[in-house]
């Protein structure tokens, strides 16, 4: 039997298991992701940003259109989503630190990763 993956790229909404499959394989209360925002797909899961950024690499994504940020389940739908990852230090895109700063660019990853991994609800 092969083992699941720890980085898994999202099309369409996660499950609730393997959402939870992939909190509780790394840090028990939260999981990494990645957004491609022109692709509209995510890489969720793994260790590193980095890691999941080079598997939607890999997939045929462009690095000025990832965008890194933690998705904290339970915490409900406005605290769900933390935009910082190193990632995003971007001096090239006007955003210097690992926190995304341009409010546009906030509201598509919150959209996509609503759409693709949850609005915070408590893993089931």
């Amino acid at each position: 039997m092969t083992e699941a993956p720890d980085i898994v790229i999202v099309r369409e909404r996660l499950s609730s298991e393997e959402l939870t499959r992939l909190v509780q394989r790394q840090f028990g209360d939260m999981v990494k992701f990645v957004v491609d925002l022109e692709r509209k797909i995510a890489a969720v899961g793994g260790g590193l940003h980095a890691d999941a950024e080079a598997v939607l690499l890999e997939s045929g994504s462009r690095q000025e259109d990832l965008w890194g940020a933690n998705y904290l389940p339970g915490s409900g739908p406005e605290d769900c989503i933390e935009f910082t990852s190193l990632i995003n230090i971007r001096p090239a895109q006007n955003n210097c630190g690992m926190e995304v700063t341009d409010p546009a660019i906030r509201e598509r990853i919150r959209a996509l990763a609503v759409a693709l991994i949850g609005q915070g609800e408590p893993l089931g």
